[in-house]
């Protein structure tokens, strides 16, 4: 795994997980949007989130009532310390993270590239100086709430934006109904958002039957790749995708000549490096690949924020 800076998330390695990580469940209790509101009407919130110690880190994710999943790694965080060894994984309640933190600082970790500003030029969809004439979608107080699509199809760009998930504790981890969401380019290829905060693809333990795809996580090509570093951060945080595209190329005839390529950067560090794509991902895999195309941030039955999107031609 490659750090670009600051952060990663936390791995799945235990059996004795699977009973709290069902996929497919239907959705279950309350849901927040607002960081503030979830901190007064729910302690679990306030015992989420990432925790460094002199030579380890701790990643906690709450599940609902007092239970939490937790992952201890050595050497510190992952992408601050992380030797890269299988994290120790357990379920508890809140006197086991009590125990377990003890000693260990909490830390709120930010993505170097929040607030990025467009270059000359870029389209910016959402944010400061938007035209409203670019995206087709509801934009209430400078934020974007899915379903919409952007008015012009692109070829080759570079994309920013931010986006925040719902905290849902009681949606199982590995749900799709924590907060899906995702960002189709040219209609064909989604980078998977999704609460997966907890969660780490590790070929180690490929075994291990979790009944969910890691390929449906955050930051994954959707049911084509996992990111190389997982990188969601714990719900209600306000998260980054910094995207360089480059379109499919086709000659005179309309054949395919070269795979689209494409390397996202989340929370700052490089998830996906020059990956090509042999053909839409999902079900944009069924749609024939095009030189140019809009960009569909999805609606998905989840109150999924954006903000602060801009495209840059190449």
């Amino acid at each position: 795994m490659k750090f670009g800076c600051l952060f990663v998330i936390l791995g799945i390695s235990l059996v004795i997980l699977v009973p709290a990580l069902t996929f497919g469940a239907k959705p279950r209790g309350p849901l927040w949007t607002d960081p503030a509101t979830a901190e007064k009407e729910d302690s679990d919130f306030t015992i989420q989130g990432e925790y460094a110690g002199k030579a380890s880190g701790i990643q906690v994710a709450a599940l609902g009532e007092g239970e939490f999943y937790l992952s201890k790694f050595n050497g510190g965080l992952p992408g601050a310390g992380w030797d890269e060894s299988g994290p120790s994984v357990e379920l508890t309640d809140k006197d086991g993270v009590s125990l377990a933190t003890k000693g260990y600082k909490k830390i709120h970790r930010k993505s170097p590239t929040l607030g990025k500003s467009p270059p000359e030029g870029a389209d910016i969809l959402v944010g400061d100086n938007a035209d409203p004439d670019l995206l087709k979608g509801k934009v209430e107080g400078g934020v974007l709430f899915p379903p919409a699509q952007t008015a012009s199809e692109y070829g080759d760009f570079t994309m920013h934006l931010e986006f925040q998930l719902p905290y849902k504790p009681k949606s199982p981890l590995s749900s799709q109904d924590r907060g899906n969401s995702g960002v189709y380019l040219h209609n064909r290829y989604e980078v998977q958002v999704l609460d997966s905060f907890g969660l780490v693809y590790d070929p180690a333990h490929v075994k291990v039957k979790i009944r969910s795809d890691p390929k449906q996580w955050c930051g994954c090509f959707y049911r084509f790749k996992t990111a190389d570093t997982p990188m969601c951060l714990p719900p209600l945080t306000w998260q980054t995708y910094d995207i360089e595209f480059t379109a499919a190329r086709f000659d005179a005839t309309g054949t395919k000549t070269a795979d689209a390529v494409i390397t996202v950067v989340h929370n700052g560090v490089k998830i996906h490096d020059a990956v090509k794509l042999p053909k839409g991902t999902g079900a944009g895999g069924t749609r024939p690949e095009v030189a140019e195309g809009p960009i569909i941030f999805q609606g998905h039955g989840n109150p999924v924020a954006f903000r602060n999107i801009w495209i840059a031609r190449k």
